[in-house]
């Protein structure tokens, strides 16, 4: 009969008495290929069959069971088998007749690749499912429950990219490997499908600020395939854009005059009346999904999002009593009595404020007012130059008692301009001189 020898390389036959041989205590072991952590085949004395014969695959099957049950015998027994070949399967883990007795077409069409020899690797996989094991970068192996486990010595097997080990302890981070086989992963996909579990991973990444999507197969903890996912679901494509920009921040947006202008008389409404839609920059970022998610369709990385009409998603999502509120209240122009729109800067949403040339102003008495007449607009009163000379919340007060002592500096470097005596009756122009 063949022989089980530990990973030293001493062995034992079946009826041998010396050596670490686990046959001698068992003859259930005696045909099923079993050799050393360095590599398994089958012992010539098994016989001829090749497993593309059709006996093979329910050879294969009973001597999983008598292993089985052998392993059973041993753990009761002194001298027993290694406490991880004893430990039970994994809930939910189907037998090794069960498997193999699912296997379709015990033909050559579903021989394990690589012959009779890794015939035995599936073997010890249906038997053992939870000890399926990858090679990683290092040398190391990873079980399918996620636990570490690596060979003692250096071994021909360690080179394999898929293992399953027959003896392994359970002392350390990683448990030492002293039985186990080679495995194809093209067994594992056709023989354990039913137990592999495929993951779409779609995600952002920053450094060239697009969306990457990833397909995985996983049987477990172990990673059978990881490739580029050629048709995302585009759901989970947005939800990463989303994500995307609430880590980079609203700078990733095309933020054009009209767009930040919008936000910033949306603020300073929301300040006065809390009941107002928040377009802080913080509740833009904690909302993205309902005001732009919708409008990120096709969308994957930041060059895509220079497309978005900015100004046009934030006003849209404004309900229209609102906008014509904001309109109202938070108008974007003002008209000065000189007839020029000037634009006003909410920049500030403590104080509103547009620059405007003093002469501009003749005429009107009182500094206008917005958000339901509850803020004063911050005057900047400018030279004919257009250089800063006075900046007032209080316009009456202004020209009782400051504007002749301007009127005085400004006359004598711009002498040929018009200064009034009694700006409130004066004629505003933006000209050199009002027209007769």
């Amino acid at each position: 009969g063949s022989s089980i020898s530990n990973g030293a390389g001493t062995s034992a036959g079946a009826g041998s008495s010396g050596g670490t041989s686990t046959s001698s205590r068992s003859g259930a072991y005696e045909s099923t290929g079993i050799r050393s952590s360095g590599g398994m085949g089958r012992d010539p004395s098994a016989g001829g069959a090749h497993p593309g014969d059709a006996g093979v695959w329910r050879r294969i099957a009973e001597e999983a069971a008598r292993w089985a049950r052998a392993l059973a015998v041993d753990a009761g027994a002194p001298g027993a088998a290694p406490r991880a070949a004893r430990a039970p399967a994994p809930a939910g883990s189907r037998s090794a007749v069960q498997r193999a007795s699912d296997t379709p077409a015990l033909g050559a069409a579903t021989v394990p690749r690589g012959g009779e020899l890794a015939a035995c690797g599936l073997l010890l996989a249906f038997a053992y499912p939870d000890r399926i094991a990858q090679r990683r970068p290092d040398g190391r192996y990873l079980l399918r429950g996620g636990r570490g486990a690596t060979f003692g010595d250096s071994e021909p097997l360690s080179k394999s990219e898929y293992i399953v080990c027959a003896e392994l302890d359970d002392l350390g981070r990683d448990g030492r490997i002293d039985l186990a086989s080679s495995l194809e992963l093209g067994d594992l996909l056709q023989h354990f499908a039913g137990d592999i579990q495929v993951e779409e991973t779609v995600e952002w990444d920053r450094e060239p600020q697009t969306v990457k999507s990833r397909r995985r197969e996983l049987l477990g903890a172990i990673v059978l395939k990881d490739v580029p996912s050629a048709k995302p679901n585009p759901e989970l494509v947005t939800q990463a854009l989303l994500r995307g920009i609430a880590s980079e921040g609203l700078d990733m947006l095309p933020w054009t005059r009209n767009a930040r202008q919008l936000q910033e008389r949306l603020v300073f409404l929301h300040r006065l009346n809390a009941v107002l839609p928040d377009y802080t920059d913080e509740a833009l970022l904690a909302s993205l999904a309902e005001w732009l998610g919708p409008h990120l369709h096709g969308m994957r990385c930041r060059a895509d999002l220079q497309r978005l009409p900015l100004a046009g998603i934030l006003h849209d999502a404004l309900p229209w009593e609102r906008r014509r509120e904001m309109d109202e209240q938070a108008p974007t122009h003002f008209v000065v009595p000189s007839g020029s729109k000037l634009p006003i800067d909410y920049s500030d949403a403590a104080a509103p404020a547009v620059a405007v040339r003093l002469q501009e102003m003749f005429g009107l008495q009182e500094t206008p007012r917005l958000g339901w007449g509850r803020v004063p607009l911050t005057l900047h009163l400018l030279s004919p130059a257009s250089r800063p000379v006075q900046v007032t919340r209080d316009l009456a007060s202004f020209w009782r008692e400051t504007y002749f002592e301007v009127k005085k500096d400004l006359k004598g470097r711009y002498p040929k301009h018009y200064w009034p005596d009694d700006p409130l009756t004066a004629t505003a122009t933006h000209r050199v001189r009002p027209r007769p």
